[in-house]
C-alpha cells in the first residue's frame, strides 16, 4: 500500500513528466521511476487538480469502474457531439456496444484475412524493388487506412484529407493557418460535415458495408440520431486511420533495432502472434487515457476527489514489475500477458481484433517478402508523445529482382 508520501509535489521533475519527448522515445525508464517514487499523483495543474495512476493494478481498476474513473464528455472535438462510445459511460454505453461489437467480432474480422494479405503485399510490391522506403508513409500508414475505408465503404480517393483531419486532431501543429485549438476544432467539424454528407448518401443508396449498417441500424428499437452517427463515424476515423499506424511504427523501430528477435520470428512463424502481444505491451503506443473522477475515492493510499482529471498510464501499467517479470525486456513466448494496450472493461478497445488480424498479417507478410531490414543511415528515430507514431522511418534492404 503506498502512501500519501506517493503525492505528486508538482515539482516538475523531468524524470516523471510522462508528456515529454523522453518518454516518449524511451517510456520505460520514466515508468520505472514513477512506480518507484510517485505511483498515484495528485497536483493542481492549468485546468485544476489532476491524478495520473501508474500501476497496473489501479489503472485496471480504474478502466473497470467507469461510475468512478468516468469517460463521460472526456473528450470532444469540433462541435459538442460526444464521441460515441468512447465518450459515453454504463449503462448508456451498452446499447452502443450492442450495435456495434458484432461488426468486429473475431469472425467478421477474420474474414477480412484474404483481403488484408493481399492488400499487404500489393502495398509491399510498390517499394520492394527500390531497396528502400519510408515505413511509416509507404507502410503503417496505408495499410490500416485502406482497410478502413474499404470496411466502412468510403471512397479511397478520400484518404489524403482523411490523414489531414486525422494529425490536425490527434497531434496538431500551430502555424499560419491557426493554433492548435483551432485546427484542431476546424478538423473536428470538416469531418462531420464530411459525414454529413455521406450519411445522406448511405440512405439513399444503403450497400454491405458499416456506414451504411450504422445508417440504417437500431439502437434500442428506434433508428441512430443525426448527432448519434456524427460521434459514432468521427471515432471510427480517429482509431481506424492512426493507432495500428502507430503501433507498426513502434514494432518495425524495435525489429529493426534488434535483428536477433527479428530472426526468432523469421525462424518460427509461431512467435508472431506473442510477438505482437509482446510489442503491444512493451511498446504501448497509445500511452494514456484521459478519465475525470467521478467520486471521490482513496487509490494506493491517495485520496482523489471528484471533480479531479485523471490520466491513467496505459504504458506504465505494462510496464509494471508486479505484473510482468522483467517488465523492461520484450519475450515473445511470455506465458502471461494481460497487456492493457487495448484497455479494459467496458471501454475495450472496440476495433481490438481488428487490430490485431492487421499487426499479425502485417509482420507475416513483411517479413516473408523483406526479412534482413535495418534503418538507413542518419535515421533519427522520434516518437510523438501520447500516441507513439514516428515519421520519416526509412528503411534499407536488398532490392528484390
Amino acid at each position: 500500500m503506498y502512501t500519501e508520501d506517493a503525492v505528486s509535489t508538482g515539482d516538475d521533475d523531468a524524470s516523471l513528466d510522462v508528456f515529454s519527448q523522453a518518454c516518449a522515445d524511451d517510456p520505460h525508464p520514466v515508468y520505472q521511476e514513477m512506480h518507484a517514487r510517485c505511483p498515484v499523483g495528485r497536483e493542481d495543474g492549468m485546468f485544476g487538480p489532476s491524478a495520473t495512476l501508474s500501476r497496473y493494478d489501479d489503472v485496471l481498476w480504474a478502466l473497470k469502474h467507469p461510475e468512478v474513473f468516468s469517460s463521460k464528455d472526456v473528450v470532444k472535438i469540433g462541435n459538442d457531439v460526444p464521441l460515441i462510445p468512447l465518450s459515453i459511460d454504463p449503462p448508456e454505453h451498452a446499447k452502443y456496444r450492442r450495435l456495434l461489437d458484432p461488426q468486429f467480432s473475431p469472425k467478421r474480422m477474420a474474414e477480412l484475412e484474404p483481403e488484408a494479405r493481399a492488400l499487404v503485399n500489393e502495398i509491399i510490391d510498390d517499394f520492394v524493388a527500390s531497396g528502400e522506403c519510408d515505413f511509416h508513409e509507404d507502410f503503417a500508414t496505408p495499410l490500416p487506412s485502406t482497410i478502413f475505408l474499404a470496411l466502412m465503404g468510403l471512397p479511397q480517393d478520400d484518404l489524403p484529407q482523411f490523414l489531414r483531419w486525422r494529425d490536425d486532431t490527434i497531434r496538431p501543429q500551430a502555424d499560419e493557418t491557426g493554433t492548435v485549438d483551432q485546427k484542431r476544432e476546424a478538423a473536428g467539424k470538416a469531418i462531420e460535415n464530411y459525414f454529413e454528407t455521406q450519411i445522406e448518401e448511405k440512405r439513399s443508396h444503403p450497400d454491405d458495408r458499416l456506414l451504411s449498417t450504422l445508417v440504417h441500424g437500431e439502437i434500442e428499437g428506434r433508428p441512430l440520431t443525426h448527432d448519434e452517427l456524427l460521434g459514432t463515424t468521427h471515432l471510427l476515423l480517429l482509431g481506424g486511420l492512426d493507432t495500428v499506424t502507430a503501433t507498426l511504427d513502434c514494432m518495425i523501430v524495435f525489429l529493426a533495432q534488434n535483428p536477433e528477435r527479428r530472426g526468432a520470428v523469421i525462424q518460427d512463424g509461431s512467435l508472431v502472434i506473442g510477438a505482437v502481444e509482446e510489442l503491444l505491451r512493451h511498446q504501448t503506443p497509445v500511452m494514456m487515457v484521459p478519465r475525470i473522477v467521478a467520486q471521490d475515492v482513496e487509490m494506493s493510499g491517495v485520496k482523489l476527489e471528484a471533480g479531479d482529471g485523471a490520466i491513467l498510464l496505459i504504458g506504465a501499467a505494462n510496464a509494471d514489475l508486479d505484473e510482468f517479470d522483467d517488465a523492461s525486456d520484450v519475450r515473445f513466448d511470455r506465458e502471461r500477458n494481460r497487456h492493457l494496450a487495448f484497455g479494459g472493461g467496458a471501454h475495450r478497445c472496440l476495433g481490438s481484433h481488428l487490430a490485431r488480424l492487421e499487426l499479425v498479417v502485417a509482420l507475416e507478410e513483411f517479413h516473408r517478402r523483406i526479412p534482413d531490414y535495418e534503418l538507413a543511415p542518419h535515421t533519427v528515430v522520434s516518437f510523438s508523445p501520447g500516441i507513439r507514431q514516428s515519421e520519416n522511418l526509412h528503411l534499407r534492404f536488398p532490392a528484390a529482382p
